[in-house]
């Protein structure tokens, strides 16, 4: 039997793109013959999947799962939208979490190495992929654990193209987390508090603020007020407990969980897509896309 010796992984992952335990165990299986391994990773799909690596995947769906004191929410995407209407890539997405949230991986790395399926979350995510005929990948996720007296809220806004999963300590009113999750997935704050926005945001909200205020002529000595309202507003803005609440904007998110008791431990938002460039095409070229697959 030949050895199979890291120097061939590396080829063979450089010329399909399939991952290093794939690329070992093909070459594995052939005895190390090259060729015989790239047909033997395409005849399994693994190779036709990774032609798809270099196109952009920035639709798709996000998940939530909790059961107990654990709880996860992950991002996973598509090339097209189309795809979110699929009962199998549903169902990917549903299994991934919750192999998430049972697994508690520390990085996207380590949870495709979770076991999932008949294989990991990688090859599940490959043989998805190879049938769906579009590339596919876990993005992110985030995974919480709670005491028996805190309670998990979540919330899927479009099936799934927000997600959102929040933390509440003094409560176990499931009611009041969902509601704090359905603000959260409407309103977007990037922060529990004020207290935790950086300090170099702030430093340079209030040159951007500074200049807004010479630039409209106002006397020095009404500029410093001005900027510290219109900073306090800011702040206000980003910080979910500051935020008016969307079910009864009299109140905010802060005095709403301080009338039942509680008080936010820890959330996380996802929208499909954010911060992905994607390609500009319309909805005709899509569709042939589509089509031509």
């Amino acid at each position: 039997m030949a050895k199979v010796t890291a120097a061939l992984v590396k080829e063979l992952r450089d010329m399909t793109g399939v991952g290093m335990m794939d690329a070992k165990k093909a070459l594995v299986a052939v005895d190390g013959d090259m060729n015989a391994a790239v047909d033997h990773l395409r005849e399994n799909g693994m190779a036709k999947a990774a032609k798809k690596a270099d196109r952009i995947a920035a639709e798709g769906l996000t998940g939530v799962y909790t059961e107990g004191n654990i709880a996860a929410l992950t991002e996973i995407n598509s090339e097209t939208d189309f795809v979110s209407k699929n009962e199998k890539f549903q169902n990917l997405v549903k299994d991934i979490t919750e192999v998430i949230a049972n697994g508690n991986p520390a990085s996207v790395e380590d949870a495709n190495k979770l076991t999932a399926g008949e294989g990991t979350v990688e090859t599940e995510i490959i043989s998805a992929t190879t049938t769906i005929g579009e590339k596919i990948s876990l993005r992110r996720f985030v995974r919480f654990e709670k005491a028996d007296n805190e309670v998990f809220g979540s919330y899927l806004h479009m099936g799934g193209r927000i997600g959102v999963l929040v933390q509440l300590e003094g409560t176990d009113n499931e009611e009041i987390a969902r509601d704090v999750a359905m603000h959260i997935a409407a309103i977007n704050p990037l922060y529990t508090t004020r207290e935790q926005v950086p300090a170099e945001k702030i430093d340079h909200e209030t040159k951007v603020l500074t200049e807004q205020a010479l630039n409209e002529g106002k006397p020095a000595n009404i500029v410093e007020k001005m900027i510290q309202g219109r900073l306090s507003k800011w702040l206000s803005e980003i910080s979910l407990v500051d935020q008016p609440f969307v079910k009864d904007a009299d109140q905010t998110v802060g005095d709403y969980l301080k009338a039942n008791g509680a008080s936010v431990k820890e959330f996380a938002r996802f929208e499909v897509g954010e911060g992905i460039e994607k390609r500009q095409e319309n909805f005709a070229d899509e569709v042939m896309n589509q089509v031509k697959k």
